[in-house]
């Protein structure tokens, strides 16, 4: 199990996530997002458009997602 924060995968806040893969990671910080979004909390959106930014890119998003799955891979497991 390996955790990171919301705003180490892109977003607004310390909301800290921890799971066992990438991709379940990748889920808990959607749906953080999307409460995040139908709040209307001002940051989370403002790192929401700039996500959609990055998305413009054509390779943009494919080496966010490289990236931050190397950072993953790189975190301590915080098991006991």
């Amino acid at each position: 199990m390996k955790t990171m924060t919301c705003k180490q995968l892109g977003g607004a806040c310390n909301m800290e996530f921890s799971a066992n893969t990438f991709e379940e990671m990748a889920e808990l910080s959607k749906s953080h997002g999307i409460v995040m979004f139908q709040k209307g909390d001002a940051p989370h959106l403002k790192a929401m458009k700039e996500m959609q930014d990055l998305m413009q890119s054509p390779n943009g998003m494919q080496n966010w997602f490289e990236n931050k799955r190397k950072e993953f891979a790189s975190l301590p497991d915080n098991t006991l």
